[in-house]
């Protein structure tokens, strides 16, 4: 049957049967992050080059953890690295970017960018995996607002 998945829709998974065997480590809530900055991004004005503004972001648990951005406004804001791993008390730096655009003329009330963490399954390799964040493991997230300068 090689019938057509729409590209929202994410296939079935087949897992194999040692799969059933809960992880401990992603039936635990993840523990906190840090971000600096803690609550916002800011952006000034003039608008009419792009800007990139850096996050650190800091694995404040007892556990390695992956994570991911996510923006409200692909078009505007970009985040590079987009996703990662970090052991326990180790950072990133995330360069955030808002493209040039007619500020005044658009609007920029809803823009924020969210990350996502989740405890990596023990014994996985440190390296960043979409089904982490699919299964049954807990997904905590903080969102950080974005702010324009006139």
């Amino acid at each position: 049957s090689n019938r057509f998945i729409p590209p929202y829709k994410s296939a079935p998974s087949r897992s194999p049967p040692h799969n059933q065997v809960v992880d401990m480590a992603q039936s635990v809530p993840p523990g906190d992050i840090a971000t600096q900055p803690g609550t916002k991004i800011v952006f000034n004005a003039p608008y009419d080059d792009k800007h990139t503004y850096h996050i650190k972001v800091t694995n404040s648990s007892a556990r390695r953890i992956g994570w991911a951005f996510k923006t409200t406004n692909m078009k505007r804001l970009g985040v590079d690295p987009g996703s990662g791993v970090l052991d326990p008390k180790e950072n990133a730096l995330i360069a955030v970017s808002c493209d040039a655009f007619a500020y005044g003329q658009e609007d920029v009330n809803n823009d924020r960018v969210t990350i996502e963490w989740t405890n990596t399954p023990d014994g996985a390799a440190k390296q960043f995996r979409r089904e982490w964040f699919q299964g049954d493991g807990m997904v905590r997230r903080k969102n950080l607002p974005i702010e324009y300068n006139p």
